[in-house]
């Protein structure tokens, strides 16, 4: 496992934990962005729930389980590219950046997982 591997999957889990603990106290930011993309407030815990199984697959996977890791590292990818869809069909533009930096961690803990 190489160290570049285990800094961006520990930065994922990371900011993936950090979210999904702001989308289940429905963070006023939380909030405003879901609303802003036309994500009802009632998927927050579900959208939660995947961050925080992304985030402990990652962890697991950093743990000796490297199945599980890429596992967790796909369902993020695909999770942040529809969240980037989401944006786009919106036409939110402004923190498109966010849901772009959390796919591109998700992304290379992938790679990075998978070259191992």
């Amino acid at each position: 496992m190489s160290t570049a591997h285990v800094v961006v999957t520990v930065l994922a889990i990371l900011a993936n934990a950090g979210i999904a603990v702001a989308d289940l106290l429905k963070a006023e930011f939380v909030l405003a962005n879901s609303a802003e993309v036309r994500v009802p407030p009632s998927w927050l815990p579900v959208l939660a729930l995947l961050k925080g199984a992304g985030a402990v697959g990652l962890l697991l996977g950093l743990l000796g389980v490297p199945v599980v890791g890429v596992a967790a590292a796909i369902g993020l990818v695909a999770f942040f590219v529809g969240a980037v869809v989401a944006h786009v069909r919106a036409g939110v533009w402004h923190n498109i950046a966010f849901p772009g930096a959390f796919l591109a961690l998700a992304a290379a803990s992938l790679v990075l997982g998978l070259a191992r």
